[in-house]
């Protein structure tokens, strides 16, 4: 998929970054009302990490939404760079003693 178009993310008047749900939905492989559905019922966490260092004006993004997370790289300019998505396994279940 080399021709395929980078992703540039926009951000709101306060620098937060928008997250485009049908982006989101896509990569974890759902349907847009889908993702909208966890969403409303509150099952979507995210989380923004600016990074120090080498690493500084860069951010990395981290949605999870179920036993899926998403994470990636965004350059100074919005640019998406790497990504991936994970399937996280679900805990053993506790046994009491």
């Amino acid at each position: 998929m080399t021709d395929a178009q980078p992703i540039i993310l926009s951000r709101d008047d306060a620098g937060e970054f928008l997250l485009p749900a049908e982006m989101l939905a896509e990569r974890f492989g759902w349907p847009t009302q889908t993702l909208r559905d966890m969403m409303r019922r509150g099952f979507v966490a995210s989380r923004v990490e600016r990074g120090e260092g080498e690493d500084a004006g860069r951010w990395r993004l981290t949605v999870r939404c179920g036993n899926r997370r998403w994470q990636a790289i965004v350059e100074a300019d919005g640019t998406v760079g790497t990504q991936r998505v994970e399937v996280i396994p679900s805990a053993p279940p506790r046994t009491g003693r």
